[in-house]
């Protein structure tokens, strides 16, 4: 487990969940809208571990990151 500072971390809540990625489908690609910082107000798409759904806040460690579409092999 990997420790961040809350000043390290921007708040962003989950708007809509995309799919599922990953080589075993272990990942959410979801949509977010950073509520804090730079990019506040921003809509971008991440890769989340673990249980999710819509209208959780996630703490992120950085919001100028995007997940790319993944292709199915």
């Amino acid at each position: 487990m990997i420790k961040v500072a809350e000043d390290e971390a921007t708040p962003a809540e989950v708007v809509e969940l995309m799919g599922r990625t990953g080589m075993c489908g272990e990942a959410t690609t979801a949509k977010v809208r950073v509520l804090a910082g730079r990019d506040q107000g921003r809509i971008i798409a991440r890769n989340v571990m673990g249980p999710v759904k819509v209208g959780d806040v996630l703490m992120l460690r950085e919001t100028a990151r995007e997940a790319r579409k993944l292709s199915m092999r």
